[in-house]
């Protein structure tokens, strides 16, 4: 299966979802207030959000007049368009760094762990030398979890005892970075509700540990869960706050209609998307890519 079919079948919920009230909307004669009006409404609940959409409406509205256009499916391409345009681009990628450190942060539940494993198989198969570090120390079966994925993907993890310091481990993982000159270390840290000023307190610490010790680039990805919807821009706007946050991978898109999400959250934080998940096979976390998202999102 292509790139683009992985993407659309995992994107098919939120497809049903947005489609079928778009085909309705640019099926009609003129642009007048109602057309505007229900294509708001329909992006808006199909968890685009308000900002981006009120953005993207007024786009649209300028390339219609610039355009000269006069029937409604003439514009659907310009939509897309205006829709591909809110992504945020990321300025390099961070995984190509050498040396660089990427630390995984999102609440529980969003697959942190298992992207981190995969990632870690992938970047393996393409020849580099990774390292895994187990920051997650407080729930034993994330430890563990980590070392299958370390055996799968035939690298080196470094951990500590249940209930050690997250920050001494991130240490210790870059040391081992550089003892063994690496490509890159990749750190699975616990999960956290963003309402808990004591465990992002405690993720700050992690983070600002790395800064000052690794050489290179330093990383904070934030894991979203996709079937969140509203409540994963909520998320994202804590933890960037907290940690400034320098990209996003969004998970489990093929199991929610609220696919739109990834578009508030990159939009509205400036943040780009590096991965999305559309399924739970390896070959299901795949590299972002604006156009063949809004393709398959919107049909």
């Amino acid at each position: 299966m292509g790139l683009f079919d992985k993407i659309a079948k995992g994107l098919s919920r939120s497809r049903e979802k947005l489609s079928g009230g778009l085909s309705e909307i640019f099926g009609r004669s003129s642009f007048d207030e109602d057309f505007w009006d229900d294509l708001a409404e329909t992006l808006i609940l199909s968890d685009v959000g308000v900002p981006t959409t009120d953005t993207i409406i007024d786009e649209l509205k300028t390339k219609v007049r610039k355009e000269g256009i006069k029937d409604p499916q003439e514009a659907k391409e310009c939509l897309k368009e205006c829709m591909v345009n809110r992504f945020a681009q990321p300025q390099n990628d961070i995984f190509e760094e050498k040396g660089a450190c990427v630390l995984f942060v999102g609440i529980n539940g969003t697959g942190k762990t298992t992207t981190v494993g995969k990632i870690a198989k992938q970047l393996h198969d393409e020849g580099k030398a990774v390292i895994l570090g187990s920051a997650d120390t407080f729930r034993a079966a994330a430890i563990e979890q980590l070392d299958v994925w370390a055996k799968r993907a035939n690298v080196e993890v470094v951990s500590r005892e249940r209930g050690s310091d997250p920050a001494g481990v991130c240490y210790s993982a870059i040391e081992r970075l550089e003892e063994t000159d690496a490509d890159i270390v990749l750190i699975d840290t616990a999960g956290r509700l963003h309402t808990s000023a004591d465990l992002m307190r405690e993720l700050q610490k992690c983070v600002s540990v790395v800064r000052k010790r690794n050489k290179a680039g330093v990383y904070t990805v934030l894991v979203i869960d996709a079937t969140t919807g509203q409540n994963g821009l909520v998320q994202a706007r804590e933890f960037d706050k907290a940690l400034d946050i320098d990209a996003l991978i969004i998970t489990k898109l093929d199991g929610s209609a609220k696919g739109g999400i990834a578009l508030a959250i990159s939009s509205e934080l400036n943040l780009p998307i590096l991965k999305i998940g559309v399924g739970e096979g390896l070959d299901d976390l795949r590299d972002f890519e604006a156009k063949a998202f809004i393709e398959a999102l919107v049909g």
